[in-house]
This record gives C-alpha cells, structure tokens and sequence, in this order.
C-alpha cells in the first residue's frame, strides 16, 4: 500500500501544511519549485510571508479555520519573493486529525496549456531564435562597411566632425555587441556534459574577474569541501559564472564584495508540471552588497531585453538562464540594497564517477 509520505511527494501542484499559527509545517516537492526554495528554508516561516495572493483572503481564512470548512479561491495571482505572480486557484481545507491545521493546494492555471502546447512552444522558439540568428549574420556584415566608412572620414575632416564619426564607430561597436549575444541564443547544440569540479570553475572566474573587471571587487570564498561534482558542460558554467561576477561588480561600481558560496542541499528538487523532476542538490551562490536590483523589474531579469543598467542590453542574465535550463538546472534571484544573491542548483554527477575527477 502506498504510503501518506509518498503520496503526499508525489503530489504535481504545490502544496503546504500550515500550522495553527499560521506557519508553513510541511510543503511537497512541488510546492519546493513553486517557492524556488527548499523545504527546509521555509518550514516555520509564516505563509503569507512566502505566499502571496493578491485577493483580501486572511478573514475568508480564518473562517475557514474556526468553522472547520474549506475555502476555495478562483482565478486569483498567486506568487512569492522569488517568482512572477502566476494565475492560479487555490484549496485551502481543514487538515483532519490536526486541530487549527490547513492544508492549502495552488493549481496554476498555465500547466494545462503548457502540457498540451508545449512541443509547439519549443518549435516555435526554436524558429524565432533561428531567425534571430539569421538577422544578427546579416546586420553585422552591413555595420562593419559603416564603420570601416566612418574610419576613414574621420581621416580627412574637422575635429568638430570627428566627434560624429566616432560616434557612429562607437554606436556600430555597440550594436555589433548586441548581435553577438543575439547570435548565442542561436547556439541550439546540447552542452557536452560530463562530472564537473565546481570549484575549479569558480577559482577559473574569480581568478579571470580579479585581472580584469573585478579587478578592485575583493572575492571571498566560502566553499563546502566536501561538494560532489557537478554534471555538465565545464565551458558553459564558466561563461554563467564570469556573467554573474560581472553583473556583481558593475553593481558595486568596480568596489565593494563578492561571496562565492558553494554547499550541498539535498531536498532541493526540480519538479515539473507533467509530474516528473529530478534532484538539484548542489548550490553555488554568488553574493553582492551593491545597491540590489530595481525592483520593478525584479520578477523579469531572466526575461530577453530586461535591464537595470543604462544602455544595458537585457541579454546576459537572459543567456545564463538559457545555460542553466540547458543543464536541467535551476537559477533564481533575491534582491535588496546591500545584498543581492544569485543561485544556481545544479544536477550531481551520475552515482559511480570519480569525486576527485575535475574538469
């Protein structure tokens, strides 16, 4: 017979055992991915500091509580610090046998379609980013001839008029940039996987940020020793690493402290909407003090085009989302001034593979 354990895991929508005082005492796997947090980081912290609903619930919840009878909610955007509002329907019932205990069940509306369209989806995006491709080849052959003109205007004319030509080699520049990292996206080969060191990642990046644009940031390390290998394309987990270090050192404005942590998580657990997942225990974060991510744009950083810093392209966090997903990991954001956080949770290396093996 299964048991209540299993079930309970099993369960493909997020849900929460809420305590008579209106603290999380349990949630499932899915409720883990719903959150973007591990079970461990919010049992005992009050539900509606985790969960937020935008509908006035608390007195429909406390009826619901003091008479014993279920609560359900239609259509209503349900999210958390570290996730966009999605629309969902909520449950909530008496837990039998727990007196003043809650079980809350969120059904987001959106699985349904994206179980029903989603090899549609992923052709479709495919061909956008095909053609994405094919646009940033054929705009850069064009800019390099206006630069290449400008250049040689700029030989045979005023100081005045020089400041135009620059300009148009610098805009060109830029743009020529922007369509490199346009052209990334178009790059739909599968990493080459295989047992990765993680720290031998991040002393590559740190060591390559400390020469270069970090080089006035002080990087700390706060390793777990112990951390298995992780599976995966060792050059793609550079290039997120050294974009994240990045990104944290023009937030500090070139001074300021960086934290690379590493550590084991084993609850943490990638769960999808069909009701498969798999397990994403190791944990690297990468810890800024600089001013925090605007937070208008907070729930949309990984999105294409999306960026706090002027003149900014919005493509580089949108390029190391895109890795992690590659990797069938998970990367997430927490954000306030003085203390900005990015997480990746990444699979361990198949069971049997040499711990001291490094890339």
């Amino acid at each position: 017979m299964t048991s209540d354990q299993s079930i309970w895991t099993s369960l493909p929508v997020p849900a929460f055992i809420i305590d008579p005082d209106d603290r999380i005492s349990d949630v499932n796997s899915s409720g883990e991915g719903f959150l973007n947090a591990s079970r461990k980081a919010v049992i005992g912290h009050p539900v509606w500091d985790q969960i937020a609903v935008d509908a006035p619930l608390e007195e429909a919840f406390i009826r619901a509580r003091q008479q014993s009878t279920p609560l359900f909610v239609n259509d209503v955007d349900v999210g958390s610090g570290n996730r966009a509002p999605l629309q969902c329907a909520l449950q909530i019932a008496p837990l039998m046998g727990h007196p003043g205990s809650m079980i809350m069940i969120i059904s987001p509306r959106e699985l349904s379609g994206r179980m029903t369209r989603g090899n549609t989806v992923k052709s479709a995006a495919q061909s956008a980013i095909g053609m994405a491709e094919m646009l940033a080849h054929e705009i850069k052959n064009p800019l390099a001839g206006i630069t290449g003109a400008a250049q040689l205007l700029s030989m045979n004319i005023s100081q005045q008029d020089l400041e135009l030509t620059d300009l148009i080699v610098e805009e060109s520049r830029r743009i020529v940039k922007l369509l490199e990292q346009v052209e990334q996206f178009g790059n739909l080969s599968q990493p080459d996987f295989k047992p990765v060191n993680i720290h031998d990642v991040l002393d590559r990046a740190r060591r390559s940020a400390l020469l270069g644009f970090g080089a006035h940031m002080t990087i700390v390390e706060d390793y777990d020793p112990s951390l298995p290998l992780a599976y995966g394309d060792p050059d793609q987990f550079l290039q997120v690493i050294l974009n994240l270090l990045k990104n944290a050192s023009e937030a500090a404005d070139g001074s300021g402290i960086i934290r690379l942590r590493t550590y084991f998580e084993h609850s943490f657990r990638l769960r999808r909407s069909d009701g498969s997942g798999h397990s994403l225990p190791l944990q690297i974060e990468i810890i800024d003090d600089g001013p925090g991510l605007p937070e208008k744009i907070q729930g949309e950083i990984f999105d294409p085009f999306v960026s706090g810093k002027e003149n900014g392209t919005g493509l580089g966090l949108a390029l190391v989302s895109k890795i992690i997903s590659d990797h069938d990991g998970w990367i997430s954001a927490e954000s306030a001034p003085g203390r900005t956080v990015f997480r990746l949770s990444l699979r361990r290396a198949p069971q049997g593979t040499n711990d001291k093996e490094s890339i």
